[in-house]
Protein backbone atom coordinates (compact mmCIF):
# COMPACT_ATOMS: atom_id res chain seq x y z
CA UNK A 1 0.00 0.00 0.00
CA UNK A 2 2.94 2.33 -0.65
CA UNK A 3 1.35 4.47 -3.35
CA UNK A 4 -2.01 4.53 -1.55
CA UNK A 5 -0.29 5.73 1.64
CA UNK A 6 1.51 8.42 -0.34
CA UNK A 7 -1.82 9.53 -1.85
CA UNK A 8 -3.48 9.50 1.59
CA UNK A 9 -0.73 11.66 3.06
CA UNK A 10 -0.98 14.10 0.14
CA UNK A 11 -4.51 14.89 1.33
CA UNK A 12 -3.86 14.47 5.09
CA UNK A 13 -5.09 17.14 7.49
CA UNK A 14 -2.51 17.59 10.24
CA UNK A 15 -5.12 19.34 12.39
CA UNK A 16 -7.02 16.03 12.66
CA UNK A 17 -6.00 12.82 14.42
CA UNK A 18 -4.86 9.75 12.52
CA UNK A 19 -8.18 8.03 13.24
CA UNK A 20 -10.14 11.03 11.93
CA UNK A 21 -8.00 11.19 8.80
CA UNK A 22 -8.46 7.46 8.19
CA UNK A 23 -12.22 7.93 8.46
CA UNK A 24 -12.04 10.77 5.95
CA UNK A 25 -10.10 8.54 3.55
CA UNK A 26 -12.80 5.87 3.86
CA UNK A 27 -15.62 8.41 3.48
CA UNK A 28 -14.27 10.33 0.50
CA UNK A 29 -12.03 7.69 -1.11
CA UNK A 30 -9.69 10.35 -2.44
CA UNK A 31 -7.00 7.64 -2.73
CA UNK A 32 -9.02 5.79 -5.36
CA UNK A 33 -9.57 2.55 -3.44
CA UNK A 34 -11.34 -0.20 -5.40
CA UNK A 35 -14.00 -1.12 -2.80
CA UNK A 36 -15.43 -0.31 0.62
CA UNK A 37 -13.78 -3.43 2.04
CA UNK A 38 -10.39 -2.33 0.74
CA UNK A 39 -10.89 1.14 2.23
CA UNK A 40 -11.78 -0.34 5.64
CA UNK A 41 -8.62 -2.46 5.61
CA UNK A 42 -6.53 0.46 4.43
CA UNK A 43 -7.88 2.63 7.24
CA UNK A 44 -6.91 -0.05 9.76
CA UNK A 45 -3.40 -0.19 8.30
CA UNK A 46 -2.99 3.59 8.57
CA UNK A 47 -4.16 3.75 12.18
CA UNK A 48 -2.02 0.78 13.19
CA UNK A 49 1.11 2.24 11.64
CA UNK A 50 0.72 5.96 12.34
CA UNK A 51 -1.64 6.46 15.28
CA UNK A 52 1.12 7.42 17.73
CA UNK A 53 1.45 11.20 17.94
CA UNK A 54 3.81 12.67 15.36
CA UNK A 55 5.00 9.28 14.08
CA UNK A 56 4.25 10.01 10.44
CA UNK A 57 4.36 13.81 10.32
CA UNK A 58 7.65 14.14 8.35
CA UNK A 59 6.30 11.64 5.81
CA UNK A 60 3.11 13.68 5.49
CA UNK A 61 4.99 16.95 5.04
CA UNK A 62 7.26 15.42 2.40
CA UNK A 63 4.35 13.87 0.48
CA UNK A 64 2.46 17.17 0.50
CA UNK A 65 5.52 18.95 -0.89
CA UNK A 66 5.87 16.48 -3.75
CA UNK A 67 8.85 14.46 -2.52
CA UNK A 68 9.68 11.95 -5.29
CA UNK A 69 8.16 8.56 -4.53
CA UNK A 70 11.48 6.72 -4.91
CA UNK A 71 13.01 9.00 -2.24
CA UNK A 72 9.92 8.73 -0.02
CA UNK A 73 9.52 4.93 -0.11
CA UNK A 74 12.54 4.05 2.08
CA UNK A 75 11.42 6.59 4.66
CA UNK A 76 8.01 4.94 4.78
CA UNK A 77 9.63 1.53 5.33
CA UNK A 78 11.74 2.86 8.20
CA UNK A 79 8.80 4.58 9.91
CA UNK A 80 6.64 1.49 9.48
CA UNK A 81 9.31 -0.73 10.99
CA UNK A 82 9.58 1.40 14.13
CA UNK A 83 6.00 0.61 15.10
CA UNK A 84 5.56 -2.84 13.54
CA UNK A 85 7.84 -5.55 15.03
CA UNK A 86 6.95 -8.02 12.29
CA UNK A 87 7.99 -5.63 9.50
CA UNK A 88 11.27 -4.86 11.28
CA UNK A 89 12.07 -8.51 12.00
CA UNK A 90 11.22 -9.64 8.47
CA UNK A 91 13.35 -7.02 6.68
CA UNK A 92 16.15 -6.23 9.14
CA UNK A 93 16.71 -9.74 10.49
CA UNK A 94 15.39 -12.54 8.28
CA UNK A 95 15.68 -10.94 4.84
CA UNK A 96 19.02 -9.30 5.64
CA UNK A 97 20.44 -12.63 6.85
CA UNK A 98 19.34 -14.30 3.61
CA UNK A 99 21.05 -11.51 1.68
CA UNK A 100 24.33 -11.73 3.62
CA UNK A 101 24.30 -15.55 3.38
CA UNK A 102 24.37 -15.23 -0.40
CA UNK A 103 20.80 -16.35 -1.04
CA UNK A 104 19.69 -14.71 -4.27
CA UNK A 105 16.26 -16.22 -4.86
CA UNK A 106 13.29 -16.58 -2.53
CA UNK A 107 10.06 -18.51 -2.86
CA UNK A 108 6.79 -17.80 -1.10
CA UNK A 109 7.11 -21.06 0.88
CA UNK A 110 10.21 -19.69 2.64
CA UNK A 111 8.31 -16.60 3.77
CA UNK A 112 5.37 -18.74 4.92
CA UNK A 113 7.76 -20.86 7.02
CA UNK A 114 9.41 -17.72 8.43
CA UNK A 115 6.05 -16.30 9.48
CA UNK A 116 5.02 -19.54 11.21
CA UNK A 117 8.26 -19.52 13.23
CA UNK A 118 7.86 -15.81 14.06
CA UNK A 119 4.29 -16.29 15.28
CA UNK A 120 5.20 -19.33 17.37
CA UNK A 121 7.81 -17.20 19.14
CA UNK A 122 5.79 -14.03 19.53
CA UNK A 123 2.09 -14.85 19.85
CA UNK A 124 0.56 -14.73 23.31
CA UNK A 125 -0.33 -18.09 24.74
CA UNK A 126 -3.66 -19.23 23.37
CA UNK A 127 -3.67 -16.70 20.53
CA UNK A 128 -4.03 -18.22 17.09
CA UNK A 129 -4.22 -17.09 13.49
CA UNK A 130 -6.61 -18.68 11.04
CA UNK A 131 -5.13 -20.38 8.00
CA UNK A 132 -6.55 -17.64 5.78
CA UNK A 133 -4.98 -14.90 7.92
CA UNK A 134 -1.63 -16.69 7.91
CA UNK A 135 -1.63 -17.17 4.14
CA UNK A 136 -2.74 -13.56 3.56
CA UNK A 137 -0.02 -12.18 5.82
CA UNK A 138 2.66 -14.38 4.24
CA UNK A 139 1.56 -13.26 0.78
CA UNK A 140 1.69 -9.61 1.87
CA UNK A 141 5.17 -10.01 3.37
CA UNK A 142 6.38 -11.68 0.18
CA UNK A 143 5.19 -8.69 -1.87
CA UNK A 144 6.59 -5.95 0.37
CA UNK A 145 10.29 -6.14 -0.60
CA UNK A 146 9.22 -5.86 -4.24
CA UNK A 147 7.13 -2.77 -3.44
CA UNK A 148 10.21 -1.19 -1.88
CA UNK A 149 12.56 -2.17 -4.71
CA UNK A 150 14.67 -4.68 -2.77
CA UNK A 151 13.42 -7.78 -4.59
CA UNK A 152 11.99 -8.33 -8.06
CA UNK A 153 9.90 -11.07 -9.61
CA UNK A 154 6.60 -12.75 -8.81
CA UNK A 155 6.47 -16.43 -7.83
CA UNK A 156 10.24 -16.56 -7.40
CA UNK A 157 11.84 -13.28 -6.31
CA UNK A 158 15.45 -12.17 -6.69
CA UNK A 159 17.50 -9.63 -4.76
CA UNK A 160 18.35 -6.55 -6.80
CA UNK A 161 21.36 -4.27 -6.46
CA UNK A 162 19.55 -1.75 -4.28
CA UNK A 163 20.98 1.65 -3.41
CA UNK A 164 19.35 4.22 -1.18
CA UNK A 165 18.84 7.61 -2.85
CA UNK A 166 21.13 10.20 -1.28
CA UNK A 167 18.29 12.24 0.25
CA UNK A 168 16.76 9.06 1.69
CA UNK A 169 20.08 8.09 3.25
CA UNK A 170 20.52 11.55 4.74
CA UNK A 171 17.02 11.58 6.22
CA UNK A 172 17.54 8.12 7.70
CA UNK A 173 20.93 9.13 9.11
CA UNK A 174 19.20 11.96 10.98
CA UNK A 175 16.38 9.67 12.14
CA UNK A 176 18.71 6.93 13.38
CA UNK A 177 21.09 9.43 15.01
CA UNK A 178 18.11 11.00 16.76
CA UNK A 179 17.09 7.55 17.96
CA UNK A 180 20.53 6.30 19.11
CA UNK A 181 22.12 9.62 20.22
CA UNK A 182 25.48 8.12 19.22
CA UNK A 183 27.56 8.32 16.02
CA UNK A 184 28.92 4.81 16.53
CA UNK A 185 25.48 3.33 17.24
CA UNK A 186 24.16 5.16 14.18
CA UNK A 187 26.73 3.55 11.88
CA UNK A 188 26.21 0.10 13.41
CA UNK A 189 22.43 0.33 13.77
CA UNK A 190 20.52 -2.71 12.58
CA UNK A 191 17.94 -0.31 11.10
CA UNK A 192 20.21 -0.08 8.04
CA UNK A 193 19.61 -3.78 7.50
CA UNK A 194 16.13 -2.82 6.30
CA UNK A 195 17.89 -1.67 3.12
CA UNK A 196 20.39 -4.55 2.99
CA UNK A 197 23.18 -2.30 4.29
CA UNK A 198 25.82 -3.32 6.83
CA UNK A 199 28.25 -1.06 8.75
CA UNK A 200 30.81 -1.06 5.92
CA UNK A 201 28.16 0.10 3.44
CA UNK A 202 26.98 2.83 5.82
CA UNK A 203 30.52 4.02 6.51
CA UNK A 204 31.34 4.10 2.79
CA UNK A 205 28.32 6.31 2.15
CA UNK A 206 29.22 8.67 5.02
CA UNK A 207 32.78 8.93 3.67
CA UNK A 208 31.45 9.77 0.22
CA UNK A 209 29.15 12.43 1.65
CA UNK A 210 32.02 13.78 3.75
CA UNK A 211 34.07 14.28 0.58
CA UNK A 212 31.26 16.37 -0.87
CA UNK A 213 30.79 18.42 2.29
CA UNK A 214 27.35 17.01 3.09
CA UNK A 215 28.38 15.65 6.52
CA UNK A 216 31.44 15.54 8.75
CA UNK A 217 32.61 11.96 9.18
CA UNK A 218 35.94 11.09 10.81
CA UNK A 219 37.25 8.00 12.55
CA UNK A 220 40.15 7.36 14.92
CA UNK A 221 40.33 3.74 15.98
CA UNK A 222 36.96 2.89 17.45
CA UNK A 223 35.97 6.55 17.81
CA UNK A 224 33.60 8.04 15.25
CA UNK A 225 32.83 11.69 14.73
CA UNK A 226 29.63 12.29 12.80
CA UNK A 227 28.12 15.73 12.31
CA UNK A 228 24.88 16.04 10.35
CA UNK A 229 23.47 19.29 8.95
CA UNK A 230 20.29 19.19 11.09
CA UNK A 231 19.38 18.23 14.64
CA UNK A 232 16.38 16.03 13.79
CA UNK A 233 14.89 14.10 10.92
CA UNK A 234 11.89 16.46 10.92
CA UNK A 235 14.23 19.43 10.56
CA UNK A 236 16.00 17.72 7.66
CA UNK A 237 12.61 16.98 6.06
CA UNK A 238 11.95 20.71 6.23
CA UNK A 239 15.20 21.34 4.42
CA UNK A 240 14.19 18.82 1.74
CA UNK A 241 11.00 20.77 1.08
CA UNK A 242 12.60 24.24 1.08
Amino acid sequence: MVEATYAAFRGWDLALSCVENARRVRRTNYVGGPSNGWLRNFGKVLTRRFSSEGSGEPLIVLAQHGCPLEVWKPLLLWHMSQGDPLVWDFFADWLYRKYTEGVRRLRSEAVHDYLCIYLNKNLDKGEQWTRASLEGAASGLFRMPTDFGILRGSRVKEFVSYRLPEQSFMYLAHAIMEKTQSPQKTVYSADWHLFMMGPHDVEAEFLRLHQYGQVVYQTAGTLIRLELPCRTAAEYAGRMTA
